[in-house]
């Protein structure tokens, strides 16, 4: 197949995926797991992989795998990423990952080579957490990072369980060891949430390590009032409460040379007349090394609880180095420079669980991920292809 062959087939692709789940005010994605929109990008990854003829297998945490082969006999090298989105998120976080391996794969087999070994292309279920909490919750699942119990009692902002939302109990979700075996080697593309590469003038990078990287909740409590008739010396608001945590947590992360972040926020009952009752508050914290992490926390904690309220871990995810051998071969091969990120990602979970794995970036020239103004150039997309083949050529 040749370069405008694939560059069309990933154009057509792509202009499929465009409309589903768009915000028609912000242009950003709303594809949250296990919902209209997310089923219909399941309906789509299916329908991808019935018209290359791939087998389409479900695993125990709803991830989707398209196989060419049998990797019950062998296992496989697999290419993908994720389709479901950060609320009103950019277009390419996971799903240029998902399409570029379709494309890759077809560039692959117009060489008429026969692969060594079988493979497949994966689509991750709920890896931005967006909707229950939990990021890279279906590679946790399967890997038993996350137990079953744990993410089932998980709720979505209208109290829904995850339970309820997939109907199913705790037999049939869990760790998926035989979907684990099946998995020779996994490489993730993935649009870069930064801006090393724009600097560093190459089109595609090689990831080699995750940050360390957490959740955790906050929980402040206040006493409701009518915000017309309540004295200010009167009230008990946890809004002020929240001003200040945000504060020392933007000021430990500039102390301890992290990044801290509040995005998310429960205000009870959210009524613009009355004085909140409670608030909840979502701090992601991450850096180049643990102890950062840890020091930044440390004193959010202490402010919270100073103010009557309480923190709790959700998630944590330690450094995580990828395969350091597969790293290596891929940058020996792509001539690609070697860079590591504090994005979390499916990659690492594997790595984590002892599945030989790497990545890919693709330059992003706005810098901007989790927005709408995240972006990949063309001929930066179909350079990703060509490294995504070039990679499935060394690894089968």
């Amino acid at each position: 197949m040749c370069d405008r062959a694939v560059t069309a087939t990933f154009a057509q692709m792509w202009a499929e995926l465009e409309p589903i789940g768009r915000h028609a005010q912000t242009g950003g994605y709303r594809r949250f797991a296990w919902t209209a929109e997310d089923l219909t990008l399941r309906e789509w990854f299916a329908a991808q992989a019935d018209a290359r003829g791939l087998d389409l297998v479900v695993d125990r945490a709803g991830n989707q795998w398209a196989w060419w082969g049998n990797p019950d006999e062998t296992p496989g090298a697999v290419l993908g990423s994720h389709l479901d989105s950060v609320p009103d998120g950019g277009a390419f976080d996971g799903p240029l990952g998902v399409v570029s391996a379709f494309a890759a794969l077809d560039a692959f087999r117009a060489t008429g080579r026969a692969p060594s070994r079988p493979i497949g292309i994966v689509n991750f279920a709920d890896e931005e957490g967006a909707r229950f909490g939990i990021a890279c919750a279906g590679s946790r699942l399967i890997t038993g990072a996350l137990s079953a119990a744990t993410a089932l009692a998980l709720r979505d902002v209208e109290g829904t369980t995850l339970a309820e939302t997939i109907g199913v109990d705790a037999a049939s979700v869990g760790p998926d060891p035989e979907t684990l075996r099946r998995v020779g080697v996994f490489v993730e593309l993935h649009i870069e949430q930064g801006r090393w590469l724009i600097d560093s003038e190459h089109a595609v990078g090689v990831g080699n390590a995750i940050w360390p990287h957490g959740r955790w909740r906050v929980e402040l409590p206040g006493e409701a009032n009518h915000a017309g008739t309540t004295a200010l010396a009167d009230r008990v608001d946890p809004t002020l409460a929240l001003a200040g945590l945000i504060q020392q947590a933007r000021s430990a992360a500039e102390r301890h040379d992290a990044l801290a972040t509040c995005g998310k926020l429960r205000v009870s009952p959210n009524a613009v007349n009355a004085v909140p009752s409670h608030v909840t508050a979502w701090i992601d914290a991450r850096a180049s090394n643990e102890a950062a992490v840890r020091a930044v926390i440390d004193q959010v904690r202490g402010f919270a609880e100073a103010a009557g309220g309480s923190v709790l871990e959700e998630s944590w995810t330690p450094t995580t180095m990828l395969t350091p051998s597969v790293v290596d071969q891929l940058a020996t091969v792509l001539g690609a420079p070697v860079l590591g990120t504090g994005a979390g990602h499916d990659a690492g979970i594997l790595a984590t669980a002892g599945v030989p794995a790497a990545m890919l970036f693709v330059r992003n020239p706005t810098g901007v991920s989790h927005s709408p103004a995240e972006h990949a150039e063309p001929a930066d997309c179909a350079a990703g292809v060509k490294a995504l083949t070039a990679a499935l050529g060394e690894l089968v």
